[in-house]
């Protein structure tokens, strides 16, 4: 993955998570840590949310990534595709520490640990030239 975006995920906070049931879509908003070995997004959430019940229906989900813009010429921002993933043992307890690292807080707050396994990024870029787009697939 580009050293670019990479550092891009690293430090935003908040994705749109979207999902589609029966031909009826739906976003989130969540927010992330990025566990990089594993191209995994972790997120909280609560089971009974129409997002993760969506996504434990259909586990193909997009999305966005999105820094507070004024600037045309600074835009920068992200969209991928990936698949919803539950996690389990050794996975669960890598992403446990990296979300928990990056928003501590939360361990107070109620619901479960959620990933996304990265398919593909899409980063828009202005700062590098205008429209400039940076690609990353597995």
């Amino acid at each position: 993955m580009d050293k670019r975006i990479h550092s891009f995920i690293d430090e935003q906070k908040n994705l749109t998570f979207c999902t589609s049931v029966n031909n009826q879509p739906y976003c989130a908003n969540c927010f992330y840590a990025f566990v990089e070995e594993e191209k995994l997004f972790v997120f909280k959430s609560d089971k009974t949310t129409k997002h993760i019940s969506d996504a434990l229906i259909n586990e193909k989900v997009a999305g966005t990534i999105l820094p507070d813009i004024s600037k045309t010429g600074t835009l920068r921002g992200i969209q991928y595709v990936g698949k919803f993933v539950l996690l389990t043992d050794d996975l669960f307890e890598k992403a446990k520490k990296h979300y928990y690292k990056k928003f501590p807080f939360a361990t107070i707050v109620p619901g479960e640990l959620w990933a996304l396994e990265l398919y593909s990024i899409k980063m828009t870029d202005n700062t590098l030239g205008f429209g400039k787009k940076l690609h990353w697939e597995r």
